[in-house]
């Protein structure tokens, strides 16, 4: 996969990519990654690349021109060419995994008011936000979807199991953890999780990811097409649990 990324701040990425696991994917090459500054595409001899709104209004809107060229200049016929943006559909883990499978991303960083809608509505494919609030740019929401687009390459985590198992990847919230030592400040690891016993162990981990849905993220299980299984033990979940919704 290779991942262009456009914006006016191209040292915010440098600690990204050098670093944990998606510093290593990239030294493995399982993906490439190239910053672009937008104004290094700008006309202007200040390299200026904002205006003010026409129709009047606060502050400052990107000029098209330089994020066409810059656009452009990265450009391919497989690009997916994605707008950072708090109108854009809400990211989640099943547009993380359609992501991971394209071969080109191209990350538009967005700055001040926005930029201009004719770059939006003719050169962008996808609008996308990971939240419902605001930041000061685009830069901090294209490091969020690489971060969770690249751990899903083939060999980016190690193994694929590592990340199947996660909030999230099959609809559901994950399950606790626990390591060594086995008891800790008084509190213990629950006593089946050292039993040995795995069949014991995946139905255990079954119900605590249902009972963490219910409890936290009831949205997410309308959306979740549960097994038999899954469905006899969330009904035990809703008469334990109901009165703490």
């Amino acid at each position: 996969m290779r991942i262009d990324i456009l914006t006016l701040f191209p040292e915010m990425f440098n600690s990204v990519f050098s670093e944990s696991i998606i510093g290593r994917a990239l030294k493995n090459n399982i993906f490439t990654v190239n910053c672009i500054n937008i104004r290094d595409f700008s006309e202007d001899k200040h390299k200026r690349v904002d205006d003010y709104p026409y129709g009047g209004g606060p502050g400052m809107v990107l000029k098209p021109e330089p994020v066409f060229k810059a656009i452009q200049n990265v450009r391919k016929e497989n690009s997916r060419i994605i707008f950072l943006t708090p109108k854009g559909k809400v990211y989640n883990q099943k547009i993380a995994k359609e992501l991971s499978k394209e071969e080109h991303l191209v990350l538009l960083c967005g700055h001040y008011e926005g930029i201009d809608n004719r770059i939006i509505e003719n050169y962008v494919t996808d609008e996308i936000s990971i939240g419902d609030y605001v930041l000061t740019g685009g830069e901090i929401s294209a490091m969020v979807l690489i971060d969770s687009v690249v751990r899903l390459l083939p060999g980016a985590l190690g193994k694929k199991e590592s990340y199947m198992e996660e909030s999230h990847y099959n609809g559901l919230l994950e399950y606790p953890q626990y390591t060594r030592p086995r008891e800790f400040n008084g509190h213990k690891v629950p006593d089946v999780l050292l039993s040995g016993n795995h069949k014991e162990i995946e139905k255990w981990r079954i119900y605590q990811s249902l009972k963490y849905t219910y409890l936290r993220r009831p949205d997410l299980l309308e959306k979740k097409e549960l097994t038999k299984e899954e469905e006899e033990i969330l009904s035990k979940i809703k008469l334990n649990f109901s009165n703490e919704l």
